[in-house]
């Protein structure tokens, strides 16, 4: 490989990871996540990870997936959750939904308060928790 098919492969992974970051950072402009805790559970591989969510009021999540599954508690507020292949739904405070593994999803926050909410995700181990969908 010659000096300058090395740079032009270097410049191509940087784009990409810059182009990576970005969506990263623009999905999670409506949404924040702080981790409360992290254990193992019994299936091989897989971790259990519990979070305070917080959707922003006016914001959208964002289309992403998790590489497991999402259980997730409304505490304050309602959403209107978007789960890829199913018809489009509110959940309230005192709700829960279960989103599947690997499965595309978004949430609008069209009030003007923020939606609080608790997830628990049973997810791979060394993934990130979130990937951004097109």
């Amino acid at each position: 490989m010659t000096s300058r098919s090395r740079q032009r492969n270097r410049l191509l992974v940087a784009t990409a990871l810059l182009l990576a970051v970005g969506a990263i950072y623009a999905q999670a402009s409506g949404l924040s996540r702080t981790l409360v805790g992290r254990a193992d559970v019994s299936v091989p591989g897989r971790e259990a990870v519990v979070a305070r969510v917080e959707v922003a009021a006016g914001a959208r999540a964002g289309r992403h997936t998790h590489p497991g599954d999402e259980i997730s508690y409304i505490t304050e507020g309602e959403v209107e959750l978007l789960v890829e292949g199913q018809p489009a739904r509110v959940v309230k405070a005192g709700e829960s939904f279960v989103i599947p593994a690997g499965v595309v999803h978004d949430a609008h926050n069209s009030s003007n308060a923020p939606v609080r909410l608790v997830g628990v995700y049973v997810v791979e181990k060394g993934k990130p928790l979130a990937s951004p969908a097109p």
